[in-house]
């Protein structure tokens, strides 16, 4: 400032110095005398623009500062600036000459004490729990044995160790871990990006989809767990569509994720005991019930023979069912003898009774009688024959005689016309057939006509294509750079339309819309 204080204007005790001389000059006394300070107040107006920078106001109950913090400390904070929230915040003074203003360009900033950080944390839980991300019935049962365990922790702590020693103590799984910061700035986005991740995964590909999450991370501090607290990590969990269990911390540490997890586990060894049986439990259990199996199917065989048993005292002995047809058997065996030689003698009888009646002599007269009959038939029969034929060989011989050469063709042309009349009516058959045919052919046309949208079109109606398309809808036919409308009795191309025009006609007409 003494080079400015040399050279005073001749006539003047005070010199003359320029705007930006003056500015520069109080900023430079400004950050001399605030190099590096640290102020506490509350966060008042936020403001992030696209440029990634964070501009703020701190203000107590008297006064206001601004703050700005540049986009690469903005990227490394740990905790980010909530408008209401008390903080105190490390940095530099200086001023900005373009509008006469002092602030406080800010390196760090942190809640002021625990007291803050409760206060952000139940503003926070108040948020999420209106929009019904801790509603019980959202949470889904974890799936009593998966197949694939998916894991979001660090990978170099001892909480993966003690999960995947815990696992191969109850039940071997697969497991796959995806690796992250579990504090820290790092925490929150890595840890959400872990859980939208293992979703992303498809079933069945190179890399299987977990049947369940666990988010592990031993116990710490408040700040240590903040992370946790993140909104984005509380709605990453809330929208996996894998069931997932929440390890984070000891058993009295409550975080954000705890309150929208299916299951919350006290420690990460915990959370392994929930994800999986005791193989050795479930293989005695099993052995158990087959035991119970074989026990019930011992005693329902013994209870069934007992009855059978019980049954079959009831039941006659099987010589006592067979005395009574073999004693019928024995009874009908000795009558049956006496029976066929009483039978064969009473048809001996009835023989020797027929056979007394077929005397030699009666024969004789008998066969004498027939044979007299036979030649007096014969005597009759013989003039009866000439006779008959000396009638016919008279009326061939009169039919012969009349047989001239114009009743033969009289014949032929009576034949001929029989054989033409026939030929017409087999003509006139297969006529009536085609034709009927063809009616049948028509009828189905007409059929045809009356179902497609050409009949429709005869009442009234009119389709409309737009761009080779059939147009349904005003704003499509505003769309099309040209229309083709077609009617009963042809096609009118409507020509292409700018942009002003298409606009135009998407207006309603007073006269009345073609659609």
């Amino acid at each position: 400032m003494m080079d400015l204080l040399d050279d005073p204007a001749e006539g003047m005790n005070s010199p003359e110095f320029s705007v930006t001389e003056l500015s520069g000059a109080i900023k430079r006394v400004i950050e001399g005398e605030f190099s590096h300070v640290r102020i506490k107040g509350e966060v008042g107006r936020v403001s992030r623009p696209r440029s990634g920078h964070i501009y703020l106001d701190l203000k107590d109950d008297k006064s206001v500062i601004n703050g700005v913090i540049w986009k690469g400390v903005a990227g490394r904070l740990q905790t980010q600036p909530e408008e209401g929230m008390e903080v105190v915040a490390t940095g530099r003074v200086t001023t900005f000459g373009g509008q006469s203003k002092y602030q406080i360009v800010i390196e760090d900033i942190k809640p002021a004490g625990m007291g803050a950080l409760m206060v952000l944390l139940e503003k926070r839980k108040a948020l999420l729990d209106a929009e019904g991300l801790f509603d019980p019935t959202r949470k889904r049962p974890l799936p009593y044995l998966p197949d694939v365990i998916g894991v979001i922790t660090s990978p170099s702590g001892a909480v993966i160790r003690d999960i995947l020693h815990r696992l191969r103590d109850r039940f071997p799984r697969k497991v796959l871990i995806w690796p992250v910061a579990v504090q820290g700035a790092k925490c929150a986005p890595e840890v959400s990006r872990a859980i939208e991740g293992f979703n992303a995964l498809t079933i069945g590909g190179a890399i299987p989809r977990p049947d369940l999450l666990i988010v592990a991370r031993g116990g710490g501090s408040v700040e240590d767990l903040w992370g946790f607290n993140e909104e984005i990590v509380a709605r990453a969990a809330a929208a996996s569509g894998i069931p997932l269990i929440s390890a984070v911390g000891h058993e009295t540490d409550t975080t954000l994720i705890d309150f929208v997890s299916d299951k919350r586990a006290p420690t990460p060894t915990a959370a392994a005991e929930l994800a999986v049986p005791v193989r050795h439990e479930l293989m005695a259990w099993l052995d158990q019930q087959g035991a119970r199996m074989t026990t019930s199917l011992s005693g329902g065989l013994q209870r069934r023979s007992q009855r059978l048993r019980d049954l079959s005292r009831a039941l006659p002995r099987l010589e006592t069912l067979l005395d009574g047809p073999r004693q019928r058997l024995d009874t009908t065996s000795a009558r049956l003898g006496p029976a066929l030689m009483s039978g064969v003698q009473r048809r001996k009888v009835r023989l020797a009774d027929a056979a007394g009646g077929l005397r030699p002599a009666a024969m004789q007269r008998m066969i004498g009688n027939e044979r007299r009959r036979l030649d007096g038939l014969a005597a009759r029969l013989r003039p009866a024959l000439e006779r008959s034929i000396a009638v016919k060989t008279d009326r061939f011989m009169a039919r012969a005689g009349r047989f001239d050469l114009g009743v033969v063709n009289g014949e032929l042309e009576t034949r001929r016309q029989s054989v033409a009349a026939l030929t017409q009516r087999i003509a006139d058959a297969g006529q009536q057939r085609v034709s009927a045919a063809r009616n049948q052919i028509d009828a189905m046309d007409r059929l045809r006509l009356t179902l497609g949208y050409e009949a429709t079109l005869t009442r009234g109606y009119a389709v409309v294509r737009g761009d080779g398309d059939v147009v349904t809808t005003k704003k499509a036919a505003g769309q099309a750079q040209a229309l083709e409308i077609q009617f009963a009795d042809g096609r009118l191309m409507v020509g292409g339309k700018t942009a002003s025009t298409r606009k135009a006609a998407a207006k309603p007409l007073d006269q009345g819309s073609l659609f």
